[in-house]
């Protein structure tokens, strides 16, 4: 286990700059997750830590050691992919314990190791199976059992549940959890799931056009984005974006924000601001109630219980949560 630091890495396919000048340390035993939309740079900023991609420009350091232009062999690290990669003609024991074989470890070394991986990762009855007649959460298992067993200094995940049902999903963000837990290990996440950032990160790097837009807690970026791409990004439904003016704010301010959940329903001229109900979205739990806010002003979703009646059509007002709303300056800033 070790930390991982970038300074100011770059990466450049010919002209064009993907990676923009990236500063992060990571530390010892932290659970890191990369978010942000396709094209973003958050699988070749993972890549380069691996050694996958070549480093442009910058610094890479694993533990206290420049790593930056040793191969993916000498850094130590294990990577998980989004394929499993695993030998379909091996069982789930000679696939886990592959690597270690072929490192010419000794056979009771290889053994224990195995067992080991097996019973943390819940194996133990399916090591003699081969993957084809594995399910995918299964056959992920073995493919992050692979890595185990060479006590890497840190876990690197390329959105390794994306090819799982949506069962399996939360299934598997369970046993990634335990996993952290169980083995304390240095691990770094890449998802465009923000659900999976949300629930398994210590910190969430937000990158967006290569660049960081906002580092850290999944409560620190929910209640306090630190602009309007980490607001709109981070929480879904998203954060309701309209102009300032619409709610009397516009003097220094460009945009309001306010979540779904901060809003109540209230009846019209009794709020901060009007809206005519458009669309209601009854989920169960939650309804989603879809305002447009009077003068043109835009839409905004609002959070409401299972049970709560609203039709289209309706006058209502809307009241902001004291303490919950953001203000975001004409460059994207938060203002408060």
């Amino acid at each position: 286990m070790a930390s991982i630091e970038l300074q100011a890495v770059e990466k450049w396919f010919g002209t064009i700059q993907v990676i923009k000048g990236v500063d992060l340390k990571i530390e010892e035993g932290e659970f890191i997750i990369f978010v942000g939309p396709s094209g973003c740079g958050k699988s070749t900023l993972l890549r380069m830590i691996a050694g996958l991609e070549e480093t442009s420009r910058g610094k890479i350091f694993v533990g206290d050691r420049d790593a930056t232009s040793e191969p993916p062999s000498k850094r130590g690290l294990a990577m998980v992919f989004q394929s499993y990669a695993l030998y379909p003609h091996m069982s789930v024991r000679d696939n886990v314990g592959f690597a270690l074989k072929a490192a010419g470890e000794p056979k009771e070394v290889i053994a224990q190791k195995v067992d080991e991986a097996a019973h943390v990762l819940k194996l133990t009855d399916y090591m003699d199976r081969r993957p084809k007649d594995l399910s995918g959460g299964q056959r992920q298992r073995v493919a992050i059992g692979r890595s185990i067993v060479r006590d890497p200094t840190a876990f690197l995940f390329d959105e390794p549940l994306s090819n799982l049902d949506a069962a399996l999903r939360v299934e598997m963000r369970y046993e990634l959890a335990k996993l952290h837990r169980s083995l304390a290990s240095t691990m770094i996440y890449v998802t465009h799931d923000q659900v999976e950032a949300m629930t398994l990160a210590d910190r969430i790097v937000v990158l967006e056009a290569g660049k960081i837009a906002q580092v850290g807690s999944p409560k620190e970026l929910y209640e306090r984005p630190g602009n309007l791409f980490v607001a709109q990004f981070i929480g879904s439904p998203k954060m309701n974006v309209i102009p300032a003016t619409a709610v009397g704010l516009g003097e220094t301010a460009k945009d309001f924000g306010v979540r779904p959940e901060h809003i109540t329903i209230v009846p019209a001229g009794q709020g901060d601001i009007d809206g005519v109900v458009d669309v209601v979205e009854y989920l169960g739990a939650d309804t989603y109630v879809i305002i447009d806010i009077e003068n043109g002003a835009g839409q905004m979703t609002i959070r409401d219980l299972g049970d709560a009646a609203h039709q289209p059509g309706e006058k209502v007002g809307l009241k902001f949560a004291e303490g919950r709303t953001h203000l975001f300056d004409a460059d994207g800033l938060a203002i408060r």
